[in-house]
């Protein structure tokens, strides 16, 4: 009764508030980065930690991203110079009503040095968006790929049976490489200044920094549906959404992987023009298992946050529920400190006894991200520091763990990691320069049969001892990871670009390189970097 309360009140609100624009900015740091410096503004009292974010906000804002114009062609009125570097491919712009359609490639051609191995990609996807009047914005699009993989990938995807952040493959070339299909669509509604409704198979990012300790968008899409409310300073996101685990083993009466709900709440507070805090929780709980089927648990649709942690206080549950902080503080223009705080168990006395028991389960984070840094337009630089706990993010039931499809939904690393990482992107005109250095190290299982804390995946009860645990435990293992890329933007609609890149990564004494030369496209984040 409560959520049939709030969504009637939600109602009668929009009655009587402005309208405002539904269209969504694409999850993606390069795009959200061009808006840095107005984001970061001193003075811009915007929701950073929410992603992704509302284009009619960041038009509110004021200064927008400016590409200039490719000199390519001479006669820039053509047709084709139009298709090709300044428009979408079908472009139609009515005033109650608008359709967008883009070709979206992604043709690479590789050598990994360390193999002697030509890599390749060959990607053909489509995306359709528009608006239906003022208050509808959908969007949707689908990529079919085949590949041949760097090593590490390679294993990675034999390993786990995806694609990292990408899905489930086939085996393609007699198994040499890769098949797979990749798919995303969502219908958003804004029948108000003060609310959003988003229902779609997406994905959603909490935090300021690169990665994220609560919600990151490394993992494969999932169905969702998300209510955002827009008050003053404040602004509260719930999501609703269905997760599947491919491990765990099948029951008669489910289709499929088994399947898993979640809720999150996220109220994010603009303190002032230089202080952000929000506070954040998830519950995850099973569909069904071998007893029967428990399906979406009704009690969840209530739209307060930390509800279920009171709750909790009046007896056991079997669900699992993630708390946390995220924090900004803009000391100077165009410039941010901010971190996170994710418990997944918290015991006070436990905490400072000094003797390391297993269930102190924290994650921290702290970065510094700066735009227009040494006063140059459009140079920016993030540094990174991410640490967590082994054990983090595990449950009894590995079913209910913080993960979706054989990843994290938090850092792709999972659990018992310290992770150091910088990233830097400068833009001139049409020219994109990128450079990335991680520096992490772990501790992982010496065999399958010990527990560690590391693999999210595994059962919290497996583990090693109860006492003495430590990060870095295990395994003792380092990884460095560089990239360069060097791309010239042939058109801003779609994200098209001619782009160079040379990586290395080193883990466990064994370097490997490549080098990598293509056309792409599209505004996706494909986490590639562990």
């Amino acid at each position: 009764m409560r959520f049939f309360y709030f969504l009637c009140f939600c109602l009668i609100l929009t009655c009587f508030t402005r309208s405002a624009s539904s269209q969504i900015l694409p999850l993606s740091h390069e795009r959200e980065s061009a808006y840095g410096r107005t984001i970061y503004s001193l003075g811009n009292k915007f929701h950073s930690s929410i992603h992704s974010y509302f284009q009619d906000e960041l038009d509110s804002l004021g200064e927008a991203p400016v590409n200039s114009l490719s000199p390519l062609f001479k006669n820039r009125n053509t047709f084709l110079y139009r298709k090709l570097f300044s428009e979408h491919l079908v472009e139609i712009e009515k005033p109650d009503y608008a359709l967008y359609l883009d070709f979206l490639p992604d043709f690479q051609i590789g050598r990994a040095f360390s193999e002697s191995k030509t890599t390749w990609l060959n990607t053909r996807g489509l995306s359709l968006q528009g608006r239906i009047g003022d208050h509808v914005y959908f969007y949707t699009d689908f990529y079919e790929n085949q590949a041949a993989l760097p090593q590490y990938l390679d294993e990675f995807a034999r390993e786990n049976g995806i694609l990292p952040g990408q899905g489930k493959y086939k085996p393609f070339n007699d198994g040499k490489a890769f098949d797979w299909a990749y798919a995303q669509g969502f219908v958003s509604y804004t029948p108000s200044s003060h609310f959003n409704f988003q229902l779609g198979n997406s994905k959603q990012f909490i935090g300021d920094g690169y990665r994220s300790l609560l919600l990151s968008d490394a993992t494969f899409n999932y169905p969702s549906l998300k209510v955002t409310t827009s008050v003053g300073p404040l602004r509260y996101l719930i999501m609703w959404a269905q997760f599947q685990d491919m491990r765990a083993p099948e029951v008669s009466f489910e289709q499929g992987y088994r399947k898993k709900w979640g809720v999150i709440h996220y109220l994010d507070w603009n303190i002032s023009d230089r202080v952000s805090v929000g506070v954040f929780e998830s519950i995850i709980w099973q569909n069904a298992d071998s007893t029967g089927k428990r399906g979406f648990d009704v009690k969840y649709l209530n739209p307060i946050i930390f509800f279920r942690p009171v709750e909790f206080a009046g007896g056991n549950s079997p669900d699992n529920v993630l708390i946390g902080i995220n924090a900004k503080v803009e000391p100077f223009d165009k410039a941010a400190f901010y971190g996170q705080l994710a418990l997944d168990e918290f015991k006070f006395d436990e905490v400072f006894g000094g003797e390391g028991w297993w269930a102190n389960k924290y994650g921290i984070q702290l970065g510094f991200k700066a735009f227009d840094l040494f006063r140059v337009k459009d140079l920016n630089w993030l540094l990174e520091f991410n640490t967590v706990r082994p054990y983090m993010y595990s449950q009894s039931d590995p079913l209910i763990n913080y993960g979706h499809y054989n990843q994290p939904l938090a850092h792709p690393q999972g659990a018992n990691f310290r992770e150091l990482l910088s990233v830097a992107s400068y833009n001139l005109d049409r020219w994109r320069f990128r450079g990335q250095l991680v520096f992490s190290r772990y501790g992982l299982d010496p065999a399958d049969s010990l527990n560690y804390g590391k693999d999210i995946y595994k059962s919290y009860q497996t583990r090693v001892r109860d006492y003495g645990n430590h990060t870095l435990q295990g395994l003792k293992t380092n990884l460095y990871y560089g990239n360069l890329q060097v791309g010239y933007l042939l058109n801003p609609k779609n994200n098209l670009r001619l782009q160079t890149g040379l990586t290395v990564r080193r883990e466990s004494g064994q370097t490997q390189s490549w080098f990598s030369f293509g056309l792409s496209s599209s505004f996706r984040n494909i986490y590639q970097d562990f």
